[in-house]
């Protein structure tokens, strides 16, 4: 089971999805098939629950709105048998591909690839409004982690295939416009010198009484 939570803040343009385990086991499952746009939580030195925001492509992880940020915190916090008591205490937090888990760890426990990809959030107190309000907001549910993970990927895939496709169209048209620019510029004067054109500006072909033109 899943636990969903929705954040909406001033200073967020939209609603927020935020997400935990209902135990350990699960939250193995949450490792493993996070999302690239995942951020996890978790309350530094003590046993707590691995909170995750959902985050959405063009979105910083490391430039959360205070109110989004401070909402997650709080929803850590109070989801930890210890850090629940305490005050002053601190959230850490990183994008879930900087998660590592290698087969020696216990169940729920997880290491970190780069430790400068890390944060940290200092949490004085527990805030009751908010963590209220977003405990009005919780929905358990058995989402299939794996199928959204593949369905995430796929849909990934498609988009950047279309980037691609998109980046190459535009090299194209780039291209193509260099090419005539270049044509044009070396091409400038053939008409200008045209056998037509001299033949024009020619007194040759003027006609007898051609000074008359400047009377």
């Amino acid at each position: 089971m899943v636990y969903y939570f929705t954040s909406k803040r001033e200073d967020t343009p939209r609603e927020v999805e935020l997400y935990m385990g209902k135990h350990k086991e699960e939250n193995e499952d949450l490792i493993k098939y996070g999302l690239e746009t995942d951020v996890w939580f978790h309350v530094d030195n003590l046993s707590s629950a691995h909170v995750y925001l959902r985050l959405v492509p063009g979105e910083l992880w490391d430039d959360l709105p205070t109110g989004l940020l401070e909402d997650c915190a709080q929803l850590t916090k109070a989801n930890s048998i210890e850090g629940n008591k305490r005050d002053n205490i601190t959230v850490i937090y990183t994008p879930w591909s900087n998660l590592r888990k290698t087969n020696g760890m216990a169940i729920g426990q997880v290491g970190f690839k780069k430790d400068k990809l890390v944060k940290k959030v200092h949490i004085p107190c527990r805030i009751n409004g908010i963590v209220n309000r977003l405990n009005k907001t919780k929905k358990e549910s058995f989402p299939d982690l794996q199928g959204e993970k593949i369905q995430y990927e796929k849909e990934r895939a498609r988009l950047q295939r279309k980037q691609q496709q998109e980046a190459l169209r535009k090299e194209k048209l780039e291209a193509e416009a260099r090419k005539r620019e270049k044509y044009e510029r070396e091409h400038a004067y053939e008409d200008l010198f045209s056998e037509e054109n001299l033949n024009k500006n020619s007194n040759q072909n003027r006609s007898e009484d051609w000074e008359d033109d400047f009377w």
